[in-house]
């Protein structure tokens, strides 16, 4: 599998934006998610580890989930996480993980995965009963987020209603959408929401 992110791994902490955005979901999070030394948590999309170094001093382990190589390099050369995140590149779609989990985070990754439906119940299958998700992407826009070019964007943000609708349908409740942030950007204001649940 080509890594799309393999140039872009270079600077990514680097970047103003990722950093402000990064910072916006990693506190909504923590708001929203009672986190405790005990939980054992996957970061899908983990990237760097922007999210993860927020969350990590306040749980027991988080595995780190990517299919860019060269992004979780980039995170495991962070000697801050080392104690706490185990990174695992792969695919959890084609290739579940044997493990299971007390809480699920995700930021603007969930827009890389073609199959919504199929994403939220890998999600599932992974989370303990009355595990927790806390999943960020991009509201509905109309497509100029992203350079027209970009490869592996398959949602131009997604509608609440039509994602509450999938979770319940995989057996989560308590659906909970904030805006954890507004990207600015060429005049154009692009909201990103922050969706928290509960696994029945």
């Amino acid at each position: 599998m080509t890594d799309l992110f393999n140039e872009k791994s270079k600077d990514w902490d680097a970047n103003d934006l990722v950093a402000m955005l990064s910072s916006a979901i990693g506190s909504s999070i923590l708001e929203s998610i009672p986190l405790h030394d005990q939980m054992r948590v996957m970061d899908f999309g983990a990237g760097t580890g922007l999210i993860s170094s927020q969350v990590a001093p306040l749980v027991k382990k988080i595995v780190a989930v990517d299919t860019s190589e060269a992004m979780l390099t980039k995170l495991a050369s962070k000697p801050e996480l080392h104690a706490k995140v185990e990174t695992v590149c792969q695919d959890i779609i084609d290739k579940p993980i044997d493990e299971k989990f007390d809480l699920i985070i995700s930021a603007m990754a969930m827009h890389h995965v073609k199959d919504t439906a199929r994403l939220i119940q890998r999600f599932s299958e992974h989370l303990n009963p009355g595990a927790l998700i806390a999943l960020a992407d991009l509201d509905k826009e109309d497509g100029s987020f992203h350079p027209v070019e970009t490869e592996g964007v398959f949602h131009h943000g997604f509608d609440r209603d039509e994602l509450q609708t999938i979770l319940e349908k995989q057996g989560f409740n308590g659906i909970n959408f904030v805006t954890a942030h507004t990207i600015d950007k060429e005049e154009k204001k692009f909201p990103v929401f922050l969706v928290t649940a509960t696994k029945n």
